[in-house]
């Protein structure tokens, strides 16, 4: 299981349909062979988390993951999106590229699932103790989301931003859980800019660029993966919102440095520098998602006090 505890013996049969590991892995190499026209060497790994499973598999085209869905309500937007990062591909961004079926489809429905073939990516997560990593993942963000605002398709139930940021926060505030210090929401309050200089807009964004979806080799960022929570949004808004999550992975959920969040701003900047509307929101921003990260039970991973950190420095980054 990726995300949850349950027993991965049980959730196969209850959730997936499958008796046991072994008739997944043979249902997995005839799909794999009636679909792709690809023999199945071995399936070496299966992973859950919700619903959703994938398959490690070795082929004699090399390894390749199996990824499918069983949430049919999500079935249109998995087939958009397939598309979305095949287009993202082919205009060199680093993404996984979806493998076209014998029939041409790069995401396929069958027997109430929903399937889409990849090639395995040998690669690392981003490690946020690597300044070239941290900055190169700014340097790919800033790329990603100039394409992103060129995609010609769309999206079915992409989640949309329509309030303004200031009644967003404010909103958040007005309702702000007791275990959050009245220090940190002041503070935040008083961040929040009187005026914006410029235009804010927003456009189609990754939606969840962080450790865990984004994989690395020694020198560069080789795939930001699982687009899966797409969404249209202003730029700066995703921007902070990784600074904050940049180091997240699975079950690690803790904040990063005041030096992370600024080599992730660097790397973004030195492809496309903030506007001044967005320079304006940076810091209320980093501070807002942090604090809503902070647990109600406890806060061993020291979220209140990295926002805390942040309003005592004046940096602008």
């Amino acid at each position: 299981m990726l995300w949850e505890t349950c027993d991965p013996y049980g959730v196969i049969a209850t959730r997936f349909g499958h008796h046991d590991a072994d008739a997944v892995a043979r249902w997995v190499t005839s799909t794999l062979e009636a679909q792709w026209g690809l023999d199945v060497d071995a399936c070496e790994r299966i992973v859950m988390s919700d619903h959703n499973a994938l398959a490690w598999v070795a082929t004699p085209a090399g390894p390749m993951i199996l990824k499918w869905s069983i949430a049919t309500a999500q079935f249109p937007r998995l087939d958009a999106l397939a598309r979305l990062t095949d287009w993202l591909a082919r205009k060199s961004l680093p993404v996984s590229l979806p493998i076209a079926t014998l029939e041409g489809d790069l995401q396929v429905g069958l027997d109430g699932v929903s399937l889409c073939l990849q090639r395995r990516i040998d690669g690392g997560l981003l490690d946020i103790t690597q300044p070239d990593q941290v900055r190169e993942a700014g340097v790919v963000l800033g790329q990603l989301h100039d394409a992103l605002a060129e995609y010609p398709g769309q999206i079915p139930d992409v989640a949309v931003t329509t309030a303004s940021l200031s009644s967003q926060i404010t909103d958040w505030l007005d309702a702000a859980p007791d275990h959050v210090p009245t220090a940190a929401l002041d503070g935040l309050r008083r961040l929040i800019p009187e005026s914006v200089p410029g235009n804010l807009p927003t456009q189609l964004v990754h939606g969840d660029y962080r450790s865990a979806n984004i994989l690395v080799n020694e020198t560069s960022i080789i795939a930001v993966i699982d687009f899966e929570e797409a969404r249209v949004d202003h730029r700066v808004v995703e921007l902070a919102r990784s600074a904050v999550l940049l180091g997240t992975r699975f079950h690690t959920w803790g904040p990063v440095s005041g030096e992370v969040h600024a080599g992730l701003v660097e790397g973004y900047e030195s492809h496309r520098p903030l506007t001044p509307a967005e320079m304006s929101w940076w810091r209320p921003l980093v501070l807002w998602y942090s604090l809503m990260m902070a647990p109600v039970a406890g806060d061993p991973a020291g979220w209140i006090e990295s926002a805390l950190d942040q309003l005592r420095c004046k940096g602008t980054h």
